[in-house]
């Protein structure tokens, strides 16, 4: 079982930043497909951003695409989304989910949505003045 833990939300005024940060307890992300996903206030949970396993190939939705990076950590622990120029819009509970075994293929074509294996518990971003 792996387990997922966030951190880094909170509270940021818009045009701000803020880097998110998702670790597996106990065991390294290397091998797995990660993703972010949202869930704004009353709208359906979206893909935000996801990178394939060994470093893979990252994907953004056009909304984020030019604000928001995801990358690893040198010792592939943990997997970041940096988030730049934030903006109301932005608001909404952050998950981390990962999935081993994931072609990078299938990651890109499913736009993340393949990444259905392992999930975090969430975290609150707020943007606003």
């Amino acid at each position: 079982q792996l387990q997922l833990v966030e951190s880094g939300g909170g509270l940021v005024q818009p045009g701000g930043s803020l880097r998110l940060s998702c670790a597996a307890e106990g065991r390294p992300l290397q091998y797995y497909s990660v993703g972010w996903f949202r869930r704004a206030p009353g709208k359906e949970r979206e893909e935000v951003s996801c990178i394939g396993s060994s470093d893979g190939p990252t994907y953004y939705t056009h909304s984020v695409e030019g604000r928001f990076t995801i990358f690893r950590d040198h010792a592939a622990t943990m997997v970041h989304l940096q988030m730049d120029n934030l903006s109301p819009e932005d608001t909404g509970v952050y998950f981390c989910a990962a999935h081993y075994g994931l072609g990078h293929a299938d990651l890109l074509s499913s736009r993340c949505r393949r990444i259905t294996g392992y999930w975090g518990q969430g975290i609150q971003v707020t943007v606003s003045s």
